[in-house]
């Protein structure tokens, strides 16, 4: 131990022997490790120090200890003189002898005791008799009992002192005998103190005990501190064996750490290197001891490691290796001046570093085309996001070929020609084709080959590739003396189709496309190929229900005199859906308006409208009530249900809602059922905008419940407002605002049902709708008086007569002679069936609208069938005529009775 703390340290200039390298790299002896080491325990200088401590320690432990227990003593011997001494003089004090022989001891000498107890600073002066009975007490409750205490030797004439549990607690007390002037012992005082209050003079000066010791421990520890540090300087705060084994551990460390270590000194003179410093900077063997500068070495390394300055990561080539310097100065208090650098050879860190960053940029992308690459449902938006993506992260400049058929939905075609559909650069000038060119490559471009075999081409050195330059001589040339020199051809795949090619074009970074690149470029195109086809499947099936919507919904309104329409029909955003409307002409002058609602998009809810408009068509050509239509809708969407549920499982129609209006010009009344739709606005002709009342049925397709109408009487001019809930509802406002809104603009709406469409529109919708939107606004009109004719008929045969004869003055004041004939057959057929087959009164209505209408009402519910008459049946032949006569007739049923009614046109 003693060799090790004299060794002397290296010198500048004189090589250090292998013991030398392995002592010259320990550890200097710091105040800090120091003094861990002598609280451990573990040294000489240690133990001898935790030795006096320990002895101090106790030494001033057990005079704490005897002071403490010593005051403690003299406090109970100075309570026990203070409390004999009080007693004493109480007791021989002038007038207590008096005192305890007058009738009330207690009103003389309580007030007595209690004085002589505060100037004596006892805790209580109590008087008894001989039998112990208290006269006084500092607590006025416990006078007249039992004293606590032993009075046996004060009786006896002595005074005597006593530790016990009194009425106040704990406390030490004196009981001293009152002698008349015979000797005779007639009463007893006794004065004592509390345990707490004689433990509390002693506990006052246990504080300054306690400084007392601790400063006294202080000095001692610093006395042992002092007689141990020079031991600590010599030995390091170790001993002979844990010496040697530190300095066989560093050494072993230091020589087999794959990192190489080199101390210099501040004169730029090596001292240590360890053997990876050896092997990575070739040094010679005798390195140590030698200036940095004279060890051919890398000039930046031989700069460093002389200059001293700090280095963090500092990347050196040095051969063929890239190392990582790290230097630190040894310029701290006790430590030589000088440095120390590690070196770290990162060549294949770096390698793999940059094969991981690569990977993960790739694997980057890979995740952002699989988000980023078909956001919408448009072909050409979907190849512009992968050119965008693509550019410039892995190419310079990417194109999207597309077959012509695929842009429209259709199945590509081999033999059809491509359209560039998408472009993206660097730059904007290259000489590549643009976008929207139509292109045919040729079988030996790079293009042609990926389309004919579905496979990816790499072409890394495009002007070296005569098939690439075959497809367009002078563009070919133009590319490559722009600087564009490597391509890669990847096939738009989908299943067994081929939608297009891809290409990707280097141009800035000198290296062509190699064959991990052409892999990524496989799996991008491939992850954006299934966003490309579904965008192909959905503008396919969107033109099919688009063509299908539009051959379903109106094109053009029938003609009729009742109402006067405008009519609006927005798609929603999301595609086709499916909302309708109609108008359809009745009998007797009469329209009929019908608005519906199927929830959804796409082929399946446009289909599903057409069906129900078509049995509106249908079911309005019976002329039903609004009620009964509706009940017969809702029973056919509830068998559609159960067709579709039971053959293919497909959703059932749902949500499926319409409204129905019947509106009569000759009374101006209007009859309306709805099935879940919204109500009607109505415009009244001052202006004012009101949403009737009319009972709200379920929606169709629910069944069980019965349809209710509600009847409007409207004035001429009015104008009837129907409308889908695209118009008032939408996800961010309620229905509730969305009438409020609408009711706004009707108010503020001019009074033709167009410019009321418009304002409703402008007014409504800040965007494109996400739900259709239908809209028809109906204008009333009246059928005049002086147009409608109307005569009871008798139920006698000869009235048939009489009836031809009122109608043919009618048409001659009408103008229409033309019609006489035919008219007078129709109503003598008609009303004649009425007499013989009817029931109830009779009457007769004739009416000029756009045609001549001729009606029969009666109260029967039978109605006439057109048949085919034999030669031998006697009738069967009116109806015939009348069915030849007119251009339509047939028969419509009130709620008691029926009529029959025929149309021909005017002249």
């Amino acid at each position: 131990m003693g060799r090790s703390a004299t060794r002397s340290p290296l010198r500048p200039g004189a090589a250090p022997s292998p013991r030398q390298r392995r002592e010259g790299g320990s550890s200097r002896w710091q105040p800090a490790a120091g003094l861990r080491s002598v609280l451990g325990g573990r040294s000489v200088a240690g133990q001898v120090f935790l030795l006096v401590v320990v002895i101090v320690l106790l030494l001033v432990v057990a005079a704490v200890v005897a002071l403490v227990l010593q005051v403690r003593h003299d406090t109970t011997q100075e309570a026990r003189n203070r409390s004999l001494a009080v007693a004493e003089t109480f007791a021989n004090a002038p007038g207590t002898v008096e005192a305890l022989q007058s009738p009330d001891p207690t009103a003389v000498l309580q007030p007595r005791a209690e004085a002589a107890r505060e100037r004596s600073r006892v805790d209580f002066v109590v008087v008894m008799n001989t039998d112990g009975i208290r006269y006084t007490h500092p607590k006025p409750d416990r006078i007249g009992k039992k004293f606590v205490g032993t009075i046996a030797p004060a009786l006896a004439g002595k005074s005597f002192t006593e530790e016990i549990d009194g009425t106040l607690g704990r406390l030490v007390q004196a009981v001293v005998p009152v002698k008349d002037s015979g000797g005779e012992v007639v009463g007893l005082v006794s004065a004592g103190i509390t345990t707490e209050n004689v433990g509390g003079t002693a506990d006052q000066q246990l504080p300054l005990v306690l400084a007392a010791a601790a400063a006294a421990l202080a000095l001692a520890t610093a006395g042992a501190a002092l007689v141990s540090r020079r031991l600590l300087r010599q030995t390091h705060g170790l001993g002979p064996h844990e010496m040697t084994r530190m300095y066989e551990h560093h050494d072993a460390v230091l020589h087999a750490v794959r990192e190489g270590v080199l101390i210099v000194d501040d004169a730029g003179t090596l001292l240590l290197a360890n053997d990876e410093a050896h092997r990575l900077l070739s040094l010679p063997a005798d390195a140590e001891g030698r200036h940095v500068v004279s060890l051919g070495l890398d000039p930046g390394i031989a700069d460093l490691l002389a200059s001293g300055r700090v280095a963090t990561d500092e990347v050196h080539l040095v051969g063929d290796r890239l190392l990582a310097v790290n230097q630190r100065t040894t310029d701290q208090a006790g430590v030589p001046p000088g440095s120390v650098a590690t070196l770290r050879d990162s060549t294949e860190l770096r390698a793999l570093s940059g094969r991981a960053e690569t990977a993960r940029e790739r694997l980057n992308m890979l995740y952002d085309a699989g988000v980023g690459i078909g956001t919408s449902l448009d072909v050409t938006r979907t190849a512009e996001e992968l050119t965008e993506l693509a550019v410039p992260r892995f190419a310079d400049f990417a194109t999207v070929d597309l077959y012509d058929a695929v842009l429209g939905g259709g199945q590509p075609n081999a033999a059809a020609t491509l359209s560039r559909t998408a472009v993206s650069g660097i730059r904007k000038d290259a000489p590549l084709y643009p976008t929207g060119e139509r292109i045919r490559f040729v079988d030996s471009s790079p293009q042609g080959r990926s389309l004919a075999t579905g496979g990816p081409v790499l072409e890394p050195r495009l002007g070296e590739a005569s098939g690439w330059q075959a497809q367009d001589r002078k563009r070919s040339a133009q590319i490559v003396a722009y600087g564009i020199h490597s391509l890669i051809t990847v096939p738009l795949r989908a299943g067994a189709l081929v939608l297009g090619v891809v290409s990707f074009w280097r141009y800035e970074k000198q290296e062509p496309f190699d064959a991990e690149e052409l892999a990524l470029a496989e799996e991008l195109v491939a992850r954006a190929a299934v966003s490309i086809d579904n965008a192909r499947r959905y503008t396919r099936e969107h033109s099919m229900a688009v063509t299908l919507q539009r051959s379903l919904l109106p094109r053009n309104l029938p003609e009729q005199g009742a109402l006067e329409v405008a009519y609006r029909y927005l798609p929603a955003q999301a595609g086709v859906g499916g909302d309708w409307f109609d108008v359809l002409p009745l009998s007797g002058a009469r329209v009929a308006l019908v608005v519906g609602d199927v929830v959804g998009h796409g082929l399946h809810a446009a289909a599903t409208m057409g069906r129900l408009r078509t049995a509106v068509h249908n079911f309005s050509a019976l002329d039903l009530p609004p009620e009964e239509l509706i009940a017969l809708l809702d029973e056919l969407v509830s068998r559609i249900d159960q067709d579709e549920t039971e053959d293919d499982g497909s959703a059932p129609v749902t949500g499926a809602t319409c409204l129905y209006a019947v509106y009569d010009p000759v009374s101006r009344r209007c009859t309306v059922a709805r099935a879940g739709h919204p109500p009607p606005a109505l415009i009244h002709p001052d202006g004012g905008v009101e949403f009737p009342e009319v009972p709200a049925g379920p929606p169709l397709g629910l069944g069980g419940l019965p349809f209710e109408t509600a009847e409007l009487e409207l004035a001429e001019g009015s104008r009837l407002v129907l409308y889908t809930d695209g118009l008032v509802e939408d996800r961010e406002r309620d229905i509730d605002v969305g009438l409020e809104m609408l009711r706004e603009a009707l108010g503020r709406a001019g009074q033709s049902p167009e410019d009321t469409c418009r304002v409703v529109l402008d007014s409504q919708l800040t965007a494109r709708a996400g739900d259709d939107i239908a809209l028809i606004v109906a204008r009333t009109r009246a059928l005049a008086a002086d147009r409608v004719a109307e005569w009871p008929v008798p139920a006698d045969p000869a009235a048939v007569g009489e009836v031809r004869a009122a109608v043919s003055r009618q048409l001659a004041e009408w103008g229409l002679e033309e019609l006489t004939f035919s008219t007078e057959l129709i109503l003598s057929e008609l009303v004649t069936n009425a007499l013989r087959y009817g029931d109830g009164p009779i009457r007769v209505r004739v009416m000029r609208d756009r045609n001549l209408i001729c009606e029969v009402f009666d109260n029967s519910s039978t109605s006439p069938h057109l048949r085919y008459a034999t030669m031998t049946d006697e009738g069967g032949r009116g109806l015939f005529l009348v069915a030849q006569l007119a251009e339509r007739w047939g028969t419509r049923y009130l709620p008691a009775g029926k009529v029959i009614w025929a149309e021909q046109p005017l002249p």
